[in-house]
C-alpha cells in the first residue's frame, strides 16, 4: 500500500471514531399528559438505547377546579393512576437501560394556558426546589424537562429562575440530567435562549419540538431546520423529534423523518430523538418508537 493511500486510509477510519463518538443512542418520550390510560410497560423499549420517559406534566398551579399559579409550588398534573411511584421503580428494575424524569409547564393546565408566572426569583426558587425535591424523590425520578411554553413576565426572570433551580437540583444531586423543550417562537425563543446564553453547563439536552413546524415541511428544510437550531443552542445536544397524534405538523414518520435522521447520524449529528407521546402512539401498537429505536442502535 502507497504512503498516500494509507494517510487516506487512516483519515477515513479517524472520521469515522469522530462521527461515531458523536452520535448518541438517547430515545426520549414524553408520557401521561393525555389520560389515555398507557403504563410504562406498554412502551417497547429496546435495550439498546438509552431510554428516557419524561412524566408529563409538573405545573405550579393548585390542583383545584380553576387552577391557578402557585409561585413554584409544583404538583402532579400527568395520569398518576397508572404512571405511579412504583410502577417508575419497576420499570427500571426490569430495564437497566431507563430513566424516568418530570417535565415542568406543558402548554396548558385544565383547558387553559400553564403560564410561568413568578412572584420573585428567590421565592420561586426557594418553593420549586422544595416542592419538585419532594416529587422526585417520591417517584424516583432521574431528571428534570422544561417545557414552559407561555410566559407571564420577562425572559431574564424565567432564565434566573430556571437556571438556578436546575443548578440547585444538581447540586443537592436530586437530579441527574436536564434538559428544555423549546420551538420555534419568538416569544419561546427569546426565554429559552436567555436560559440557554447562562446556563447551557446546566442543560444536557435540547428537546426541540421539530413538530411545532408545518406540516408540510420537507426532508431538506427539516435539515435546515435542525442546522439553524443546532446554531442557536451552540454546543448543545439537540434531538430531532416527531408527534404522533394527528393534529401537530413538522416531518412526519411517513414522510421522511427516518430519511433526515439517517443522515443526521451518517453526519455525526444525530444526538437522539423524542417523540411526542406514548399515549397518542398506544392505540397503534408504538410502531415507530420500534423504528426510532432500531436505528439509534444500529
Amino acid at each position: 500500500m502507497s504512503s498516500q493511500a494509507l494517510l487516506l486510509q487512516t483519515l477515513l477510519i479517524f472520521l469515522t471514531l469522530s462521527y461515531s463518538s458523536q452520535a448518541s443512542s438517547l430515545f426520549t418520550e414524553y408520557i401521561g399528559a393525555e389520560f389515555k390510560g398507557v403504563k410504562f410497560s406498554d412502551v417497547p423499549i429496546n435495550p439498546n438505547v438509552d431510554f428516557h420517559f419524561i412524566l408529563s406534566f409538573a405545573i405550579d398551579y393548585t390542583t383545584t377546579p380553576n387552577p391557578t399559579p402557585t409561585n413554584g409550588d409544583f404538583n402532579v398534573f400527568w395520569d398518576s393512576t397508572n404512571l405511579t411511584p412504583s410502577s417508575v421503580i419497576a420499570i427500571k428494575q426490569n430495564y437497566s437501560n431507563v430513566k424516568v424524569a418530570l417535565s415542568l409547564g406543558g402548554n396548558s393546565v385544565r383547558d387553559s394556558d400553564a403560564y410561568f408566572n413568578a412572584s420573585s426569583i428567590d421565592s420561586w426558587v426557594s418553593n420549586a426546589v422544595s416542592s419538585l425535591t419532594k416529587i422526585i424523590e417520591e417517584y424516583n425520578l432521574d431528571g428534570i424537562d422544561i417545557d414552559y411554553e407561555h410566559f407571564s413576565g420577562d425572559s431574564d426572570t424565567f432564565a434566573e429562575c430556571i437556571g438556578q433551580l436546575l443548578t440547585t437540583l444538581k447540586k443537592n444531586s436530586v437530579i441527574s440530567f436536564a434538559s428544555i423543550a423549546p420551538f420555534a417562537s419568538d416569544e419561546v425563543q427569546n426565554h429559552y435562549l436567555a436560559l440557554w446564553k447562562n446556563y447551557a453547563d446546566v442543560i444536557d439536552y435540547v428537546n426541540f419540538q421539530f413538530y411545532a413546524y408545518d406540516s408540510s415541511t420537507t426532508v431538506s428544510q427539516f435539515l435546515g431546520y435542525y442546522e439553524t437550531q443546532s446554531a442557536n443552542y451552540k454546543g448543545g445536544k439537540v434531538l430531532v423529534s416527531f408527534a404522533t397524534d394527528d393534529s401537530s405538523g413538522g416531518l412526519r414518520p411517513s414522510g421522511g423523518f427516518f430519511n433526515a435522521s439517517e443522515t443526521l447520524k451518517m453526519q455525526g449529528k444525530l444526538h437522539g430523538i423524542f417523540i411526542w407521546s406514548a399515549d397518542d402512539s398506544l392505540s397503534n401498537g408504538f410502531p415507530y418508537e420500534k423504528q426510532s429505536q432500531s436505528l439509534l442502535a444500529s
